[in-house]
């Protein structure tokens, strides 16, 4: 029997994955804040709300800005926590605050429905390749049965431990890579500035090595 899942949010991101899912054999509903027919799938359902998509869905994936728009789409009459089956996963693959995916985890255990949360690395090349590195964050069970989603669209997964500890480690990430970029624009900068008067050398192989300061 056919895997039915709703994936929220069409953007740069989500629609490559939301057509790889397709592609892998899952039954799609896809919904986006701003219809873009554009941008959905073949095969694939468009739903009129969050909760008309994750209805009777066994997964159900955000893929989103930041904390307010994944609340804004879960929560409330019209949100996927209002429409998904007591036994349904949100797959939550925004990069969020901790804060937030410990209230997802927690509003979805008292509903009887589970959160995993699984950011991603990865432009949306990556996205579209299905390369993506994933870390997941929620109970082990609940993890194993969203691994035909997430191998669908990753490469690779690392387990973080709970949905917090995943949210986390994602801000983890992005810190150390905008450092290192930033760090390396500065070296960069700093060398060039090192010695404005030296002229491109010619070749290479007979330019001695100077120290920017030095003689």
């Amino acid at each position: 029997m056919t895997t039915t899942v709703a994936f929220l949010g069409l953007g740069a991101m989500g629609t490559p994955m939301a057509a790889n899912l397709t592609q892998a054999g899952f039954r799609l509903r896809v919904w986006n804040r701003t219809p873009h027919p554009q941008r959905v799938p073949r095969g694939a359902w468009s739903a009129a709300s969050p909760r008309e998509a994750a209805e009777g869905a066994a997964f159900a994936v955000t893929m989103l800005a930041n904390d307010d728009a994944v609340e804004a789409v879960t929560n409330g009459p019209e949100g996927l926590l209002a429409g998904l089956d007591t036994h349904g996963v949100h797959l939550g693959m925004s990069t969020v605050s901790p804060g937030l995916s410990r209230r997802l985890a927690e509003a979805h255990t008292a509903r009887g429905s589970a959160y995993v949360a699984a950011p991603v690395f990865g432009r949306p090349d990556a996205a579209t390749n299905k390369a993506l590195w994933i870390v997941t964050g929620g109970e082990p069970s609940d993890l194993e049965r969203c691994r035909p989603v997430l191998e669908a669209l990753g490469q690779g997964i690392f387990h973080m431990g709970s949905p917090a500890e995943a949210g986390l480690a994602k801000l983890v990430g992005n810190f150390l890579l905008a450092a290192t970029i930033e760090a390396l624009g500065e070296a960069l900068t700093l060398a060039e500035k090192g010695d404005r008067s030296r002229p491109a050398p010619r070749d290479a192989r007979h330019d001695s090595v100077r120290i920017p300061g030095g003689k």
